[in-house]
C-alpha cells in the first residue's frame, strides 16, 4: 500500500510515484522487456514508461484527508 496525503498530489509527488513504479517494473520485468524491445526494434525507455503507468493501477493507494 502507498500512503498519500490528499493535499500532497503535486507534480513532484506524481513524478516520484512514476519513478518508483518504473523501478518496480525494471526489477520485475526488466530482462523480458529488454528482450522484447531488441527483438521488435522498439524504444525500451518508451516501453518502460508505458509499463510503469500501467503498473500504477496495480498499487493500492490510501489517502489521508
Amino acid at each position: 500500500m502507498i500512503y498519500l496525503n490528499f493535499t500532497d498530489l503535486s507534480e513532484e509527488t506524481q513524478e516520484r510515484l512514476l519513478a518508483d513504479s518504473k523501478e518496480d517494473v525494471k526489477r520485475k520485468y526488466g530482462k523480458d522487456l529488454m528482450d522484447y524491445a531488441t527483438k521488435h526494434h522498439t524504444n525500451l525507455d518508451r516501453m518502460l514508461d508505458e509499463e510503469a503507468i500501467r503498473n500504477l493501477y496495480s498499487y493500492t493507494f490510501v489517502f489521508n484527508i
